[in-house]
């Protein structure tokens, strides 16, 4: 008897010793960068925002006390050295909370790794479009909106702007893309709406890392679309404005999705950049808010910034703010599930993501009033908002230039069920039972 007594004394104070580990835990987030290479001048800001925004969740305290620390992976935006950092950090510090990859080809990757590791992907306005549809995708959370959405809210903004979408009948429209699973992404619902519509579509390749466009903008010259779309990256946004101005298109008649439409995309082209306009994802560059007022005064006035004081509040650094908050509020959210004020494995954290519901005093609470809009996620919904505004380039600075937009679910809808359905049949996979979304 005095035996078992032991025995049972030591289990208790192991568990003890365990829960108060757990309680110690620091959160662990990868952060997957690319601060070298072509695409290092639209990665390095996005990063930056994202590092100072975890060490703004430890100026506050940590996750209702729980503290964060990262790690950085250098990937050069190359799907096999994305892989290579999510294998190498996966099960580091206690084990990763959540992978964001910033790249569309790792996430292509990542997406059949995660379920077997059950880690989740967070893919903040890029990633595969169909992953909206959270009974098919359980750990991937493309949060804020997906490619298809900001396609069909560029054709309703040019609608408007030619009053209506019956005039587009007739009109041409290219799409100048990164020849990448990037680049491809908004392609199915241009065509679906140029369907709808009668406008003709021109696809339009340009190989990475998108220096070499004479060809492309040839084609253009000799056209003469009524508007181009660009779904650039990197080095490709600025050479094509500049192509742009070379052939004479007018930079008021280009409209570029939210990766081509920050600072870095037009500082070297200047007035020639002039009108040319892009998807805002919800943010433009917002250095008024409070959120950024309070990076500057608790971590850049501490010598602790990441990256130079004068580029925050800048349109990617406001991206990697909001996706590293997105991950810590997902964690915040597994909490109120899990216990409060402890620890969170990725499984859990996954559950949080899922039940994410950031309303608008939440939002406005940790600094974010005006620069977005409340996401609601379900175990269906992993898309959770499908808002967007368009802003111009006015030769130094971006300025909102149209009213909110959101996409047309009546359209989006069965494309992405489909989409989903036809992944899961080549995968021989099941959608999730409703017992699953509790789970």
């Amino acid at each position: 008897m005095k035996f078992r007594t032991l025995i049972l004394a030591a289990a208790l104070g192991a568990a003890a010793i365990s829960t108060a580990y757990a309680q110690a835990k620091e959160q662990f987030f990868p952060v997957l960068v690319y601060r070298t290479g072509a695409y290092a001048p639209n990665g390095t800001p996005f990063a930056n925002g994202y590092v100072d925004y975890l060490k703004l969740t430890n100026a506050r305290g940590g996750i209702n006390g729980v503290k964060v620390s990262w790690e950085e992976c250098e990937t050069g935006y190359a799907t096999d050295r994305g892989v290579e950092c999510y294998e190498r950090l996966k099960g580091k510090n206690g084990g990763a909370t959540v992978f964001q990859p910033l790249s569309t080809g790792i996430t292509f990757a990542l997406t059949e790794k995660a379920p077997g590791d059950k880690i989740p992907l967070i893919t903040a306005g890029y990633g595969r479009s169909d992953s909206a549809d959270g009974l098919a995708f359980k750990w991937n959370f493309i949060l804020m909106g997906t490619y298809w959405d900001a396609a069909d809210i560029l054709v309703q903004h040019i609608g408007k702007k030619e009053g209506g979408l019956d005039k587009l009948r007739g009109k041409k429209i290219a799409l100048v893309y990164h020849d990448s699973p990037y680049g491809r992404e908004p392609i199915p619902l241009l065509q679906e709406r140029s369907k709808m519509h009668g406008f003709d579509l021109s696809l339009l390749p340009v190989a990475h890392p998108g220096v070499e466009q004479k060809a492309t903008w040839l084609q253009i010259r000799q056209n003469r679309p009524d508007y181009v779309f660009l779904w650039g990256w990197g080095v490709m946004n600025s050479t094509s404005l500049k192509e742009a101005q070379a052939t004479g298109f007018p930079r008021d008649k280009m409209y570029g999705v939210w990766w081509a439409g920050a600072e870095p995309d037009v500082k070297d082209v200047g007035d020639g950049a002039k009108g040319y306009n892009a998807l805002a994802m919800q943010h433009g560059a917002e250095p008024g808010s409070a959120v950024v007022k309070e990076v500057l005064e608790k971590v850049h006035a501490k010598g602790q910034g990441t990256g130079p004081k004068d580029e925050v509040g800048q349109v990617l650094y406001m991206r990697g703010m909001i996706s590293a908050m997105l991950a810590v509020e997902g964690v915040r959210s597994a909490q109120e599930r899990y216990g409060k004020g402890k620890w969170v494995s990725a499984e859990q954290a996954r559950w949080g993501y899922e039940n994410l519901n950031l309303t608008q005093p939440k939002l406005d609470a940790l600094g974010f009033k005006g620069v977005m809009r409340p996401i609601s996620t379900s175990c269906a919904d992993h898309r959770g908002a499908n808002f967007a505004r368009v802003h111009t380039w006015d030769g130094s600075k971006w300025s909102y230039s149209s009213d909110w937009y959101q996409s047309d679910d009546s359209i989006l809808k069965p494309m992405t069920k489909a989409s989903a359905d036809k992944y899961l049949a080549e995968k021989k996979l099941q959608r999730r039972a409703n017992a699953d979304c509790q789970s």
